[in-house]
């Protein structure tokens, strides 16, 4: 039997906060009805690091600085590996992508209100997940050649 390559994506998606505690949420065209981290898909060859604040920064307008990981989450049905960040808000105005982002926003949200805002449930566990979590699995990106050079390490450093 002949191998063939995988098909498979990588999206990458940020929790992010505001001064007050409040998730910056987006609502994009073809899923208006519910709230989301922001994020996307990852390109061919990008670390995920500088994938997650591209996104973030295409969506919204706003830098962030990756932390570390809060989960990994799998699509089956479209083999879709989903790596969820911890993103610090660095600067920038929230500008939404009128083209993919309906809106977004900060957002007061806790494990009580999120069914008034998230919908989906793959969204809320993810959005659950990051808002308990108080350690964050290390990242890194390495170069391979000439010598395997480290290029990134978010160490997963705990929250404050």
């Amino acid at each position: 039997m002949a191998y063939a390559s995988p098909k498979q994506t990588i999206a990458v998606s940020a929790y992010v906060t505001n001064e007050m505690g409040e998730v910056l949420l987006v609502r994009t065209h073809w899923r208006s009805e519910t709230w989301e981290m922001p994020g996307g898909n990852v390109e061919m060859g990008e670390p995920l690091d500088e994938a997650v604040c591209r996104e973030v920064q295409e969506e919204t307008g706003v830098t962030i600085r990756p932390i570390g990981v809060t989960g990994l989450y799998f699509n089956q049905t479209k083999a879709t590996l989903g790596v969820v960040f911890r993103g610090e808000y660095i600067g920038g105005e929230i500008t939404p992508q009128p083209e993919e982002i309906l809106e977004a926003r900060y957002i007061a949200i806790s494990a009580g209100n999120i069914d008034q805002y998230i919908t989906r449930p793959q969204q809320k566990s993810r959005t659950l997940d990051a808002i308990k979590a108080t350690n964050f699995v290390p990242y890194e990106t390495w170069e391979m050649k000439p010598n395997y050079q480290l290029k990134t390490r978010l160490a997963g450093k705990e929250r404050k």
